[in-house]
């Protein structure tokens, strides 16, 4: 993809994404350190008490601001083909600085059907970036629930994170 073409996807994600709950589009955002285990497991476990409040099984990733998974959690009933959702929706979040959602919305209502082209975009609602002190650390995923329940489980993992 030319970098008019990344650049012209990401302001169209920027206007999708003015009025999300989570932290936000961050396409100017710089990475930070890693998410450490002990802030990967406080975003997991958030996650998880939204999981269970909606009474799924679901699979929690969390990788940190390389694309790297950190923490994982799957339900005792999730799907075996979450565990990848997760971390794919995850690893998405992180390289596009944005929440999956937006990606998804892109292809679907903008006619950005070019970003199924690119490598390791899983452009599902369910991943959403880890923004601490206007730093990405990291993106958590979530899979195995409708796709508003995938992301509402990854945004209440996301806000458990900021101040």
């Amino acid at each position: 993809m030319t970098v008019k073409c990344f650049k012209l996807a990401t302001q169209s994600l920027a206007v999708l994404l003015s009025g999300m709950a989570t932290p936000g589009f961050a396409e100017n955002a710089l990475y930070g350190a890693p998410v450490t285990v002990e802030q990967a497991r406080q975003a997991a476990q958030a996650a998880a008490t939204e999981m269970r409040h909606r009474n799924l099984a679901m699979t929690i990733a969390v990788v940190d601001s390389g694309s790297n998974l950190v923490y994982l959690e799957r339900a005792n009933q999730a799907g075996i083909g979450t565990v990848e959702a997760a971390i794919g929706k995850a690893r998405t979040a992180n390289g596009t600085k944005s929440p999956t959602k937006g990606v998804e919305d892109a292809i679907l209502n903008g006619n950005r059907i070019n970003l199924l082209g690119v490598p390791g975009i899983l452009p599902i609602e369910g991943g959403v970036p880890l923004i601490v002190d206007n730093r990405i650390i990291g993106a958590i995923g979530a899979s195995g629930g409708p796709s508003t329940d995938d992301g509402a489980v990854a945004n209440a993992g996301a806000k458990a994170l900021l101040p």
